[in-house]
């Protein structure tokens, strides 16, 4: 019975060195065409992200409109400087990590738009409507923003 048992033992093969070495290339193979794939995926998503939070920050400012209509344009933080017509929208938009400079967000009587300005999610969007020639910044309206798609 033990005869019987090594003998089948002996017919047994294992893998050979060239079928491991196909296996390897072809990861090889595969793992070269995913991880560019996944990093663009990766840095889509935070372009995504990007103008999501500019959106929300303009909804922000429309829910300030609504509550107090004298004020045209909002910052996260209100300067002393800034006049009776700026609104702080930093209690709104808790989580908005802003620089020092920080974005502004403009509503426009004449055409009823909201624009915002000095957002990283500005500078993502492609096709830009306006530009602040007074700042020398990019300027990206709601439908500008709501036309994004990720290109």
């Amino acid at each position: 019975m033990f005869k019987a048992i090594k003998k089948k033992m002996k017919d047994q093969r294992g893998l050979t060195l060239v079928e491991l070495l196909a296996v390897v290339v072809i990861l090889g193979i595969v793992s070269a065409i995913a991880v560019p794939s996944i990093g663009g995926i990766i840095n889509k998503t935070k372009d995504d992200a990007k103008v999501a939070e500019a959106l929300q920050i303009i909804n922000a400012a429309k829910l300030s409109h609504a509550s107090n209509s004298s004020f045209t344009s909002w910052k996260h933080t209100k300067a002393a400087t800034d006049g009776a017509t700026v609104g702080e929208l930093s209690d709104m938009v808790e989580n908005v990590k802003t620089d020092s400079a920080g974005y502004t967000v403009t509503y426009s009587t004449a055409d009823k738009t909201y624009s915002i300005k000095g957002h990283p999610g500005v500078g993502v969007v492609k096709d830009i409507s306006s530009y602040d020639a007074s700042t020398n910044t990019t300027v990206a309206t709601e439908a500008d923003l709501l036309g994004f798609t990720g290109n």
